[in-house]
């Protein structure tokens, strides 16, 4: 049995889909005798190039163990599927367990970007008491500045 890396680039207009998909796609590789290692969804991204007019695509990959013989099947059966819009896959010596890049640089973006609607929010909300803050500060100046106004009239009235 070779072992295998496989990616799967998915339409992304489907993402909404992946999970179902997923499941049809590891029935056919447990239908042929492949032994799913590993699957990583790693979720919308950004295409390098323009394929079939999408700028985006759905990735998922897969470690797996199967015979040669059964992967050309398997090649054959999804070539055809609309769903996908390109595959890959890698006869590799041995699988590591850690993630794969791609997952943990869509991890780190997520963590990143959580971490900026944070402090964007924290910011506004800062911005706000600031300006609340001055907003204070000039009526208080205004009503000094009215009373004082209104001391220097009465005393002119007085003279």
């Amino acid at each position: 049995m070779n072992k295998y890396e496989a990616v799967i680039i998915l339409n992304p207009n489907l993402s909404s889909k992946a999970d179902s998909f997923l499941k049809e796609f590891e029935t056919l590789l447990s239908s042929n005798s492949f032994k799913i290692i590993k699957t990583e969804d790693v979720g919308r991204r950004q295409l390098a190039y323009s394929i079939n007019n999408h700028n985006k695509g759905h990735y998922l990959l897969f470690n797996l163990e199967g015979d040669p013989s059964k992967l050309i099947e398997i090649e054959n059966k999804i070539k055809y599927n609309e769903s996908i819009i390109r595959h890959l896959f890698i006869n590799v010596k041995s699988h590591n367990g850690e993630d794969s890049q791609l997952l943990v640089e869509s991890k780190t973006k997520k963590k990143d970007s959580e971490v900026e609607d944070i402090s964007s929010k924290v910011e506004a909300k800062e911005t706000i008491e600031t300006e609340k803050k001055d907003n204070k500060e000039e009526d208080a100046d205004k009503m000094e500045d009215k009373t004082k106004t209104e001391n220097d009239s009465v005393e002119v009235k007085d003279e």
